[in-house]
């Protein structure tokens, strides 16, 4: 396997995992502040609407760095694999820049689900409040 197709696969689904954690939060957002509680007559039925998609979210941001680590293990034994080869010609600075290319795919499994992880918590806050609101209002019917 060449050096640039993993990178081009970890970039791929790091670029993918980002933009469904994207979707998903947005689609959230104008759910959670368009949703009319007095809608929903069932808690069960309004807690399974607001927790919709929220575990998407969850498994986009708790997989995203080992997506960036593998890509940056694979660009690692790349790099090793290159030393191995050239022993003779052996240059650090493209060693180096090897390695450094290789972290990239961290740096970008960080970078998606770092968001991923703060819009999660937000989302979940909000649908905790939500839930919150609902549960004061059904009681003042009942009362």
């Amino acid at each position: 396997m060449d050096r640039e197709l993993v990178e081009w696969i970890a970039f791929g689904v790091l670029g993918v995992m980002g933009l469904i954690a994207l979707w998903a939060a947005i689609e959230r957002i104008f759910f959670y502040y368009g949703v009319k509680i007095g809608d929903f007559t069932s808690r069960t039925r309004f807690e399974i609407a607001l927790n919709k998609r929220l575990t998407i979210i969850a498994t986009i941001a708790t997989n995203a760095p080992y997506v960036g680590l593998l890509g940056t293990v694979f660009g690692v034994m790349f790099a090793f694999i290159d030393i191995a080869s050239d022993m003779a010609g052996l240059d650090a600075g493209a060693l180096m820049t090897g390695l450094a290319l290789a972290l990239k795919a961290t740096a970008a499994g960080l970078a998606v689900a770092i968001p991923s992880s703060i819009a999660y918590n937000l989302l979940l806050a909000k649908a905790e409040s939500l839930l919150a609101e609902w549960e004061e209002i059904d009681a003042s019917k009942t009362n």
